[in-house]
């Protein structure tokens, strides 16, 4: 408890004869002041009344046009619906409740004028912790509305809001099933995030090798995917010991059987190599980056970019070969090159290690399939290996000169294997590995609305 004492002014008289004269005395100014203490809510954000009056009076020139979206606040639980603002920051500051109950306060005071920081300062829960209790409530209430029963739910309702939290870039479906399979197998937060990361990241990797074999709609294929990814970086880093781990993990999560054998069958050496899931590929893979791929992938692969109306010039002088050096894995080059990219490190060009290099093309035109116009018009990425030249496979897909013969001058074109034969083009500037589209902002769904 504490007190301010505020002593009434004293009328203003100046005496100088620099000032003029003014026709009329200057008015005295009285007041009492006011000795009734004031609440300390008072004292950090204003009466309602008072807010309104303030920002009434404020010329239309100083008022803030741009008001940041706020999303209406969660329907309050039926006994905190008539409780005051102080009562509110009560209920908060001492969690009188279960955690998902008075979640739905903080945008309740948020819509009132309160801060995070402001929140923080008189309830104790940082601005970190005021949005995963939002943001899990609201994970939680779908749960309800997608009919969890009610055992599963009552698993999240001591610390529950860390494990929902992780889970909030999922589907309404896949919540459900993301819930239930983490509390079938007790996984703690850190184990959420891969699950939620896992299910989000499958439907990507159709290129990859036994993407076939899992089952996009089962959590535990999905982990087990992920953890068979990882398991073939290690192998590629010749890491033993972290590839048998990683595919221990990914046959314990495992749900379906087609899944389960594969698993088994590359643990026991009886899967197929790298090199022949190349040799094997009929069709090119034809991928669209997602933003932040690169960031999150624990493989990537650098190589060299050439401008297809370069023609062979820049394809053929680019570098051969780049590699991680010393202690940081600085990338170092044979040669000085202007242009690179760094793509995630998809299976097709996970093992390439010499020779790999990107061409760019304005547009997906001079692909020798057929296509929407929308994505024709598109620039591409075409990876090409330049140690296999030589047209040798009908369903491969090579790149070569405008024109298979060299004879046009448009530059740089893919054809089929079968083509080039036909026309007696034995050598090309590399076989096609992959296709590459670039991100687009419409396609990402990393967020629902409701998030």
């Amino acid at each position: 408890m504490f007190s301010l004492t505020v002593n009434s002014p004293k009328s203003l008289s100046l005496s100088t004869p620099f000032l003029p004269s003014h026709p009329h005395p200057i008015p005295t100014i009285t007041h009492k002041p006011n000795l009734s203490p004031r609440p300390i809510l008072a004292l950090i954000i204003p009466p309602s009344g008072q807010r309104n009056q303030q920002y009434s009076t404020a010329p239309p020139q100083q008022q803030q046009l741009y008001q940041p979206f706020r999303p209406p606040p969660s329907p309050l639980p039926p006994k905190f619906r008539n409780l005051d603002t102080n009562s509110k920051l009560e209920v908060l500051a001492n969690r009188l409740g279960l955690w998902y109950e008075y979640a739905p306060l903080i945008p309740s005071l948020t819509s009132e004028g309160f801060t995070p920081s402001t929140l923080e300062e008189i309830t104790g829960i940082t601005g970190v912790e005021q949005n995963r209790l939002v943001v899990a409530a609201q994970v939680r209430e779908t749960l309800v509305e997608c009919g969890l029963d009610e055992e599963t739910l009552s698993f999240f309702e001591s610390g529950g809001a860390e494990l929902l939290y992780e889970i909030r870039l999922l589907s309404g479906k896949q919540r459900t099933d993301a819930a239930s399979f983490i509390v079938r197998n007790g996984f703690d937060m850190k184990q959420a995030q891969d699950l939620a990361r896992s299910m989000k990241d499958f439907p990507r990797r159709r290129i990859d090798y036994g993407w076939d074999k899992f089952t996009g709609d089962s959590p535990g294929d999905c982990l087990a995917f992920w953890f068979f990814r990882l398991a073939q970086e290690h192998a590629a880093a010749a890491a033993e010991d972290s590839r048998v781990e990683a595919m221990e993990k990914a046959l314990e999560v495992v749900e379906t059987e087609s899944a389960r054998n594969v698993l088994v069958e590359v643990l026991e050496g009886k899967g197929v190599d790298k090199e022949s899931v190349i040799d094997d590929q009929v069709k090119v893979p034809l991928v669209r980056m997602k933003l932040g791929e690169v960031a999150e992938s624990t493989k990537v692969v650098v190589l060299p970019v050439c401008k297809a109306e370069k023609r062979e010039f820049e394809v053929e002088a680019a570098p051969w070969e780049c590699g991680g050096v010393g202690e940081f894995g600085v990338v170092e080059a044979e040669k000085d090159w202007r242009r690179w990219v760094v793509l995630p490190g998809w299976q097709p060009i996970a093992g390439l290690e010499r020779g790999g290099v990107a061409v760019s093309f304005k547009s997906g035109k001079l692909l020798p399939w057929k296509e929407k116009r929308k994505y024709k018009e598109e620039p591409v990425l075409v990876v090409a290996d330049r140690g296999r030249k030589e047209v040798v496979v009908d369903d491969g897909f090579y790149l070569v000169l405008s024109g298979g013969n060299g004879s046009g001058d448009e530059g740089l074109k893919v054809e089929r294997g079968l083509n080039l034969k036909e026309m007696g083009v034995e050598m090309s500037l590399g076989m096609v590995l992959l296709v590459v589209r670039p991100p687009r902002w419409e396609d990402e769904d990393q967020q629902i609305d409701e998030d």
